[in-house]
């Protein structure tokens, strides 16, 4: 699997999971969970922009 679509598929993934992580949060209302996941899914936002950026660039 190429480099750019590695990343863009990791950070879909990591969208997925923060996003999860963020919703357990609120609904058992810990902030610290609910941070964690926001943290996690703005993490996989990241990468999947770079993963754009390197299927753009051809890398």
């Amino acid at each position: 699997m190429k480099s750019s679509k590695r990343d863009k598929t990791e950070g879909k993934f990591h969208q997925m999971k923060g996003k999860i992580k963020q919703v357990a949060g609120e609904i058992s209302d810990n902030p610290k969970l609910e941070a964690e996941g926001t943290g996690e899914r703005v993490a996989g936002v990241v990468q999947e922009t770079v993963g754009q950026v390197k299927k753009v660039w051809g890398k």
